[in-house]
């Protein structure tokens, strides 16, 4: 038996499975994101073992002899948090987390330092590890001065398992401190952010193990002794070994909370300026690229909120198919943006509202903007040199047909839809637990999923969505001017 563990941004979920990759359960347990003032967002670390806890507390109760025998576990995470330890390895103040922007002006500064794109191969986002703690160590000298280690959401829970310091390459890929091509920490991009290497985890690739979960930790979640735990992945790159997009071509696009497009790369090309992210794969000798925005079922919950109706009766009420381009625009910033303004204070707004505007008015507005945004994802990858000849649609949005049509229109290509079953970031994780605790090869692990049906683009509409989309290209450095 193996488990796959993927720390989200609202809550922890358990995968149980067998060496097949039969799923045998899942489990939940939820915590919450605390916004104290504007741009910041953070978790309180004692919350995830908490709901690490939970989860193996009900798999313990409702499956005692398949969780006795568990050889592995793989952990994925939300990518860029910073957890700043004591040298007892004690939290010193809360994660900072990806979506907490409050390093604006740290993050511009690393990025302009020579050297910093060329050996990160990215921008510096205002998100990533990096500019985070030298905030800290600006606004906060004392708690950066007690700093003893860094690590990112995924590998605190591994340290609490294991006791180890460790990252993988995938996860460390995003805090601009990793030379993303050498695979290695920098010592150049760790000087000019004020770090030093023995505050760094030592680093393996994902499908290697670390270590084994610690005795008094395994008696307490009711884990035989010896369970392997795998260096595992940040989200993005497991849920890429959970889709089996392991080599150069293989695609998903991610409807969550963000909105991911991602290819993977057999070799290293990063174009920093594109804002493409280029990172280490989680397995070795691959890379992937991939554009983020930072709203995507996001900017429809948001909606669904402030209309005091659910994004399921919301997505309903549009049918299944599209009919052509909304009157109204909506701009999904409302978080700011990464790919391809990198730009942490635009907002979101919408455009062209009449008195005759209602919920479903809105709500295809909403749909439109975040299928613009990822439209300006496909753009930018396009101009890395990578190469997509069809997609895999995951996460909750792609429950929407309308959605996924929509997606697949304006980006000209089919969208697949996998069967029904796991294929996500935790199966990711579970496979890299698999080969991690077997020495399986990834590539026999990590298979594409049984395909339900693939969405066409409706090629009769394709005209209207391209001058709809030519519309919202323009908008951008509209309101950015207005703003400023």
């Amino acid at each position: 038996m193996f488990v796959g563990l993927d720390l989200g941004t609202s809550g922890l979920r358990a995968l149980l499975i067998d060496a097949r990759q039969t799923v045998i359960a899942t489990r939940e347990a939820h915590y919450v994101t605390s916004r104290p003032h504007p741009g910041w967002s953070e978790q309180t670390q004692s919350d995830w073992i908490h709901a690490t806890k939970e989860v193996f507390t009900q798999l313990a109760t409702d499956f005692p002899s398949e969780v006795a025998a568990i050889k592995g576990i793989g952990v994925s995470g939300h990518m860029h948090g910073a957890n700043l330890l004591d040298q007892n390895g004690t939290p010193l103040r809360p994660c900072m987390m990806w979506n907490d922007t409050r390093s604006v002006s740290q993050a511009a500064q690393l990025d302009t330092t020579a050297q910093v794109r060329n050996l990160s191969g990215n921008i510096v986002f205002p998100g990533f590890t990096a500019p985070k703690v030298a905030w800290v160590a600006e606004n906060a000298p004392e708690t950066f001065a007690k700093t003893a280690k860094v690590l990112l959401p995924k590998d605190y829970l591994n340290f609490w398992l294991t006791g180890i310091y460790a990252s993988d390459m995938s996860d460390s890929a995003g805090t601009s401190w990793l030379d993303v091509d050498a695979r290695d920490w920098s010592d150049t991009l760790l000087d000019v952010s004020g770090m030093r290497a023995d505050q760094m985890p030592k680093l393996f690739e994902g499908s290697e193990a670390i270590g084994t979960v610690r005795e008094d930790i395994a008696a307490e979640l009711g884990l035989p002794k010896g369970v392997v735990v795998a260096a595992g992945a940040g989200d993005n790159a497991a849920a890429a070994c959970g889709i089996g997009a392991l080599n150069e071509g293989d695609g998903f696009v991610s409807l969550g909370t963000s909105g991911v497009l991602l290819t993977g790369r057999d070799a290293y090309a990063p174009q920093p300026e594109s804002a493409v992210h280029t990172f280490c794969h989680a397995i070795p000798g691959r890379w992937y690229q991939m554009g983020v925005i930072l709203a995507a079922t996001d900017s429809l919950n948001w909606l669904a909120r402030n209309l005091n109706q659910s994004p399921a009766d919301l997505t309903k009420a549009l049918g299944d198919s599209i009919t052509g381009p909304g009157q109204i625009r909506f701009l999904p910033y409302l978080s700011g943006e990464r790919t391809p303004h990198n730009d942490a204070e635009i907002r979101g707004g919408f455009l062209n509202i009449d008195i005759n505007s209602g919920p479903e008015a809105l709500t295809q507005a909403v749909l439109e903007g975040v299928a613009f945004a990822l439209r300006d994802n496909f753009e930018a990858l396009k101009s890395t040199g990578a190469q997509l000849d069809g997609l895999i649609a995951i996460g909750g949005g792609a429950q929407s047909p309308y959605w996924v049509e929509l997606i697949a229109t304006l980006l000209n290509m089919p969208i697949s839809l996998p069967a029904a079953g796991e294929f996500g970031a935790a199966l990711g994780a579970a496979r890299l637990a698999i080969c991690a605790a077997t020495h399986a090869a990834p590539e026999a692990i990590m298979t594409k999923p049984a395909i339900a049906k693939t969405i066409a683009p409706r090629t009769e509409l394709r005209d209207a969505y391209e001058a709809a989309y030519a519309a919202f290209v323009k908008t951008y450095p509209g309101i950015k001017a207005l703003t400023q």
